[in-house]
């Protein structure tokens, strides 16, 4: 296996701004801030390339993204499988991402980014 830096955060090998942590997962803040205050993504300690190579790691991994869900009034979680789905590290990660009206952060099957999609494109033309 290639140098993972999640494996490295997990280690305590790599700097990371850790939010929470649990004897299974961590939860860290992205490097670039996130999308929004209070996006964070739990990634579990052994290296599991995505949440479908290990079904218990990841109902792991999600139990405790559920758990930092559950202090938000809204909250959206994400997990991306290979690069034609975004995955940009391939080491299971779920972001945990707060939401409020009015975020202007749409999700791209939702009527926001529609609306939003049309817009910027009456603003282009």
């Amino acid at each position: 296996m290639k140098h993972c830096v999640f494996c490295a955060i997990a280690a305590g090998e790599a700097s990371a701004v850790v939010v929470r942590e649990w004897p299974d997962a961590l939860a860290v803040r992205p490097r670039s801030g996130g999308v929004n205050d209070g996006h964070v993504f739990v990634l579990p300690r052994v290296h599991v390339e995505d949440a479908s190579t290990d079904p218990d790691v990841t109902a792991a991994v999600m139990r405790r993204a559920a758990e930092l869900m559950a202090e938000h009034p809204a909250a959206n979680i994400i997990t991306s499988k290979g690069e034609a789905a975004t995955q940009s590290v391939f080491h299971l990660h779920v972001h945990v991402v707060p939401r409020q009206e009015g975020d202007n952060l749409p999700l791209p099957w939702t009527p926001q980014h529609t609306a939003r999609t049309a817009a910027q494109n009456g603003a282009v033309s």
